[in-house]
């Protein structure tokens, strides 16, 4: 990685840091979320070994509650004071919806200058030593990541879910529990997989498109799109800020 440059520069290219060297202490971090996806996230960080969870950021729990074992530090628009408090200025974004993860992500780096984005697997996940992580990425367990995968900033790879070689996630891309992708697959940006779809070698699904449950995908979907179906179909066009969780 080139230190030259600056943080938002570094954070957009896939990290050089995986596989990760281990250290005997725990490095300080934040999450940032408290809702659903914030309970496996952090599960996984506690699981792994490398961070130390310091507390939670999030603007809808109260101040000094206690979710999954951690306190709730303030809302958002107190994150350049909690960095300041913690000293601490790492961390993830615990925040399943792609689009709103990728927005949360930006905010923090325009908040507090320097920040960076940490990238968390669990131990019961299988990945291959070739696999490219991009900063701020959460691997939950039984995921199979196979040689050649590359994976862009932000990206969930849900329980259960598989990539085969030489697959590719976009940033801010994610795949559902028990998702399954065949080899040089591609997600686009934001992209997301249900649980339990299944994609053929060689498909391309296009940026801010949404597969559904249980589809079965055997050609490229575009982008834009809301598809699902056996074999799936596109059903509607969407925005890329439209939720869907």
């Amino acid at each position: 990685m080139d230190h030259s440059q600056g943080p938002r520069e570094r954070a957009s290219q896939v990290s050089d840091l995986w596989p990760p060297t281990l250290t005997s202490m725990a490095t300080p971090i934040l999450i940032i979320g408290a809702g659903g996806h914030g309970r496996p996230v952090a599960d996984v960080v506690r699981s792994e070994g490398r961070y130390a969870i310091v507390g939670l950021v999030d603007s809808v729990k109260a101040k000094g509650s206690v979710c999954f074992g951690h306190e709730v530090l303030g809302p958002e628009r107190e994150l350049p004071a909690i960095c300041d408090a913690t000293g601490v200025r790492q961390g993830i974004v615990a925040i399943g919806d792609n689009w709103q993860r990728r927005a949360m992500a930006e905010r923090v780096r325009q908040a507090v200058d320097g920040f960076v984005f940490v990238t968390v697997v669990h131990p019961a996940a299988v990945v291959a030593v070739d696999v490219a992580m991009g900063p701020g990425t959460v691997v939950m367990p039984g995921v199979v990541l196979v040689s050649g995968c590359r994976l862009g900033d932000g990206c969930i790879v849900n329980t259960g879910a598989s990539l085969d070689h030489d697959g590719t996630m976009a940033d801010y891309a994610s795949l559902g529990p028990g998702a399954t992708a065949g080899g040089n697959v591609r997600v686009g940006v934001c992209s997301a997989i249900g649980l339990g779809a299944k994609l053929i070698q060689r498909v391309c699904v296009g940026d801010h498109t949404v597969v559904g449950a249980g589809a079965l995908v055997l050609r490229d979907v575009p982008g834009g799109v809301v598809a699902y179906g056996t074999p799936c179909r596109v059903v509607r066009s969407r925005q890329p800020d439209e939720p869907y969780l």
